[in-house]
């Protein structure tokens, strides 16, 4: 799908520049109304079977029971009670998710979650090896340390899934170990032999140039040098649910399961299933000080990893068809469709105090009420938008008095018994460019 111009939908609120970074991560938390939360980076979504299990033992020691995946396939973990960071920080230290103090909230790389399983793009094999590279090499950099907790690295398998999310940094593969490298929202990009080395050096230029002035490439985007490589429009789809086939396959599974989270969030139960399900196709754990997983053609070693999408999925390579059932019963996601398809919503009360209303009820509500299908839909607390979609959707802003719907720049405000229906009109909304 198309971006969405920035003239259409009202902007998150901009990082504020008099101030540092407060961006959370795993040894910085952030106090929120319902205790304090952890962002844990894990690059490339990955999680081996033994990583997925610490973390449910985590949250169900140290806070509510539950995990979050964010829109850049992170974890959060919520309700974490005050003096909990040393054993938190302990805890992934003994899985291999905490592979650097300094560097922790830099370690920000999203990547192709079918990569190699699917049959399509041009790097599948690439990807999880360029991960961990760049992972590496990151956590190398002392002058790394100085990135912003918000810069993202893209690794599409040129499929142009995540190249469509508009990361700081993007490598798109284009075969034989080479890649496209695109600064911020430029539609040229520059081809490149070494990939992971033109990404870190791209975004140590960056910092270089930026001098505290910017958070973000886009944000200096008219002083980037632009590539000679015209950009096509990228797809931006995210991993169909269900059992992953190669292209043109009948029959058997032949890459694995993908599945999907309400809101992105599962109890610790749900997420010992999806360890279970890993477990039966894992090839084996590996050593937990090994760094990301996940396995590739040019290592061609490692436990097999499930993948967190920043779609709030998950895909689990090799997991039987079998799993599909019980992992329906269990509250996930596992066909494409419905209504819940592309809904998201922040956090909302009562877990942060920003918020005007509890957008994720109201959002089940109206899912409930007013079944319907289309554009993806965001529904959010506060004028930050946290989390909300790239591309074209539904903007559902609380307010004082229900809810302001947005959608290619025409405003509709609505009160609480209003809402369902206008969203459901909005998601049907035909693409008309803003004036």
């Amino acid at each position: 799908m198309p971006p969405t111009p920035d003239a259409a939908q009202a902007p998150s609120v901009g990082p504020d520049r008099g101030r540092a970074d407060a961006c959370p991560g795993a040894l910085r938390l952030h106090p929120a109304e319902d205790g304090n939360l952890a962002r844990l980076r894990l690059p490339g979504g990955f999680l081996t079977r033994r990583q997925l299990l610490a973390v449910a033992d985590a949250t169900d020691a140290l806070g509510d029971g539950e995990v979050e995946i964010t829109s850049r396939g992170n974890v959060q973990l919520r309700g974490l009670a005050d003096g909990c960071a040393a054993d938190l920080a302990e805890r992934l230290r003994a899985v291999g998710l905490l592979p650097s103090d300094t560097h922790e909230r830099v370690r920000n790389v999203v990547a192709s979650p079918l990569a190699g399983l699917d049959g399509r793009g041009v790097g599948g094999g690439e990807i999880a090896y360029w991960v961990r590279e760049l992972d590496r090499a990151l956590c190398a950099a002392p002058w790394a340390a100085g990135l912003s907790g918000k810069f993202l690295f893209a690794l599409d398998d040129g499929r142009g899934d995540v190249a469509a999310l508009n990361a700081d940094v993007t490598l798109i593969a284009v075969g034989a170990g080479r890649a496209l490298l695109r600064l911020g929202r430029a539609r040229r990009a520059t081809a490149v032999d070494a990939p992971v080395p033109a990404a870190l050096d791209a975004a140590r230029r960056f910092l270089d140039l930026a001098a505290g002035r910017a958070w973000h490439p886009r944000e200096l985007q008219a002083e980037l040098p632009e590539g000679d490589v015209p950009l096509p429009p990228f797809a931006g789809e995210p991993p169909a649910l269900g059992a992953v086939r190669a292209a043109g396959a009948v029959g058997a599974v032949v890459g694995g399961l993908s599945v999907g989270l309400r809101f992105g969030r599962a109890s610790s139960a749900q997420w010992r299933l999806l360890a279970a399900a890993l477990g039966e196709a894992a090839l084996g754990e590996g050593a937990p000080d090994e760094g990301a997983p996940g396995g590739g053609a040019r290592d061609g070693e490692g436990p097999r990893a499930a993948r967190l999408t920043p779609w709030r999925g998950v895909v689990l390579p090799g997991a039987d068809g079998s799993w599909l059932a019980r992992l329906a019963d269990a509250g996930f996601r596992t066909a494409p469709g419905g209504p819940w398809e592309g809904v998201t919503a922040c956090t909302g009360l009562p877990g942060c105090g920003k918020s005007l209303a509890d957008v994720r009820a109201q959002a089940a509500r109206a899912v409930a009420d007013v079944p319907a299908e289309g554009l993806p839909v965001h529904w959010s607390g506060c004028a930050r938008r946290c989390g909300h979609p790239a591309g074209r959707w539904v903007d559902v802003l609380a307010t004082a008095a229900g809810h302001r719907v947005t959608v290619d720049g025409t405003v509709r405000d609505t009160e609480e018994n209003e809402t369902a229906e206008a969203v459901a009109e909005a998601r049907n909304t035909p693409w008309r460019r803003p004036k």
